[in-house]
């Protein structure tokens, strides 16, 4: 049987992108996302990967969704947290309802996911991959409504790194230093070159890479960007 990865956030640019990846690398792939009409038509290019429309800001629906997965398709050998929850502003004029949400995407949906699944991939081996970006290393202006919960996300995927490790999980989190290609990033950065942005297939391959590193050279931290990305 195949094995399986859960993909959370499967939008349009960088979650589609992680499903095709292991969905073309022999995985069956249950996507989790809130837009119930694109999952359908996504899974229908990808055979044996299935749509589970969930918002994982709800804890109650994000449980019953992972339930439902492991009755349908069992025990997963990848998990990867994309969904994100952004906004911009400054500490003055966000609301905080706003990184109230956000701490519940970024950081309470990766701790449900890793308290559910972590425990049944003891014995069994598997990745637990987290996308972040610089947020999670810096705070800029205009970054309080999202940066405290990417900082707070890398911190608790590391503390789950460290403890899963040594039981055969491995944990990684990918920093992206980039404008990922989107239609709405096209149209916000009009004119720069097409290689000003990153692609989400290379994001994907990236999460591959981590997925499948032999036990002897595990990283948990990586960082990608493009190549004129000032840094």
């Amino acid at each position: 049987m195949k094995p399986l990865a859960i993909v959370t956030g499967v939008g349009p640019g960088t979650g589609s992108a992680m499903a095709r990846r292991f969905h073309d690398g022999g995985y069956r792939v249950a996507m989790i996302a809130r837009n119930a009409e694109r999952l359908g038509e996504l899974a229908k290019v990808l055979p044996d990967s299935f749509a589970v429309p969930c918002d994982v800001s709800d804890t109650a629906s994000l449980l019953a969704a992972l339930d439902g997965i492991e009755q349908r398709a069992g025990i997963p050998k990848v998990v990867i947290h994309n969904a994100v929850g952004g906004a911009f502003g400054s500490f003055l004029d966000i609301s905080p309802d706003i990184l109230d949400r956000n701490f519940q995407v970024n950081v309470m949906a990766l701790l449900h996911l890793a308290r559910w699944a972590a425990p049944k991939m003891v014995g069994e081996g598997g990745a637990l991959i987290c996308t972040g970006n610089t947020s999670a290393l810096r705070g800029k202006a205009s970054f309080a409504g999202f940066a405290p919960s990417k900082a707070a996300q890398r911190i608790l995927a590391e503390s789950i790194a460290r403890e899963m490790g040594p039981k055969g999980i491995h944990v990684a989190y990918i920093v992206i230093d980039a404008v990922i290609d989107l239609a709405w990033t096209r149209e916000r950065f009009k004119g720069k070159p097409d290689d000003f942005f990153i692609q989400p297939a290379a994001i994907a391959d990236e999460a591959w890479h981590l997925a499948h590193q032999p036990r002897s050279a595990w990283s948990f931290l990586a960082e990608i960007r493009p190549f004129g990305e000032n840094w």
